[in-house]
């Protein structure tokens, strides 16, 4: 116990005396540990903004758009038109096992949509219940989305996007109310919730109306769907389901199954891969150039430890002169070097909180995410500082140990 109270009593006294050196010294380790953390939470911030930021246009599902055919089958040349009609959900459902939910979708642009004197040009969607959930299209409180009534009677009611409510309503309650589509009138019946949405197809969802499928079809007379949307009960297992559906569907709409250009499908949990890979990419990238700033730091130490190796090589010699073992010579300059590193860690540490903190009131939320000090954050730091303080007191504390007790009191 009296040699811990004697290490620490030299330490600080050590710190007293060299005050300007000390500052800096522990001012490149306080600043590398501060770059580290804030770059980490920052990385970590925009990798969970952008996950969630793509599950706001759903998750796990694929989305299928008919094309025109590429390669020649049964006769038929390419650039054949494939036309799909809601029948084709229909299909899938029956031959393709591993399908949780599927939805034809119809989009029309260009109606104009009134409410007052207020005008607007929305996407005009018509869906099924069942693209409620599959597409995160959430109602605010006080309303509700379509059901299986306003299908069955083919009601002319309508959810808007929030941006569209926000142009024609403004602050007014717009529940109940009636919008103009073209000519004929909708009773709006709900209000999108709004969402962070970074990828879409044709338009945010903010910008569209939703209507009963057979209303649309009925108002507009279109026997194709624009697109179908459909997702795996198994999202690890949607590689396989794409290839039976293009086989079912080849089969029905006679096209090659392997003509990927006739039905091009858009895989949205491939597409986050690819997105996790980046923003996981990212924030090991922002961790590296912390980790460059910590390490010059580490080499600042680890040059001040060999100045304080040679200001005390008397000192070392009468240590080991009445005993002291190189053991124990060692194991003090590792531990001084130590105090440095956490010293200035725990310094850089509160700084670098307190930065998060202030950056998480910052509305930017919706862009790079919200940075937060978690357990990743954490565990890289330290493991990185306890690196440094391994690499920075390995060679002065070795010379320390190895210098001859006879040049050591000559000196």
């Amino acid at each position: 116990m009296t040699a811990f109270i004697s290490f620490f009593s030299e330490f600080f006294a050590d710190l007293r005396a060299q005050k300007m050196r000390a500052f800096l010294t522990m001012f490149g380790i306080i600043w590398g540990t501060v770059t580290i953390i804030v770059l980490i939470s920052f990385g970590l911030g925009f990798k969970k903004q952008s996950m969630k930021n793509m599950h706001g246009m759903g998750e796990s599902i694929s989305v299928m758009f008919p094309n025109r055919t590429t390669k020649p089958y049964q006769g038929f040349g390419i650039g054949r038109r494939i036309h799909l009609t809601e029948e084709a959900a229909t299909v899938i459902k029956a031959k393709v096992r591993g399908i949780e939910s599927i939805c034809p979708e119809y989009i029309g642009m260009g109606t104009p949509v009134r409410y007052g004197k207020n005008i607007t040009n929305p996407g005009i969607t018509g869906i099924y219940p069942i693209y409620e959930d599959m597409r995160n299209i959430i109602p605010s409180q006080g309303g509700r989305f379509i059901d299986t009534l306003d299908v069955a009677e083919r009601k002319r009611v309508a959810v808007l996007g929030n941006e569209v409510k926000d142009y024609l309503f403004g602050d007014k309650d717009a529940v109940g109310k009636v919008v103009f589509v073209g000519q004929t009138p909708f009773t709006v019946i709900g209000i999108m919730q709004k969402k962070n949405q970074n990828s879409s197809y044709y338009m945010q969802d903010a910008n569209r109306i939703f209507i009963p499928a057979p209303t649309y079809t009925a108002m507009f007379g279109t026997p194709y769907i624009t697109d179908l949307i459909y997702k795996a009960a198994d999202a690890s297992q949607t590689a396989e389901v794409e290839e039976e559906v293009r086989q079912a569907l080849g089969e029905r709409y006679r096209f090659d199954p392997n003509d990927k250009d006739a039905v091009f499908i858009w895989n949205t949990a491939d597409f986050e891969k690819i997105l996790l890979y980046i923003t996981v990419g990212f924030t090991i990238f922002l961790g590296i150039i912390g980790s460059f700033t910590l390490g010059v730091a580490g080499l600042g130490v680890a040059n001040i430890m060999f100045i304080v190796v040679r200001e005390r090589v008397k000192e070392i010699g009468v240590k080991r002169a009445v005993g002291a073992r190189k053991t124990t010579i060692l194991l003090q300059f590792f531990a001084e070097t130590f105090m440095i590193v956490g010293l200035g860690a725990a310094i850089g540490f509160l700084i670098g909180w307190a930065i998060v903190t202030v950056m998480q009131l910052v509305p930017v939320k919706d862009y790079i995410g919200t940075p937060e000090i978690s357990l990743p954050v954490v565990i890289s730091t330290m493991s990185i500082l306890a690196a440094i303080g391994l690499s920075a007191g390995m060679m002065p504390a070795r010379r320390a140990a190895n210098l001859d007790v006879v040049e050591c009191l000559r000196d």
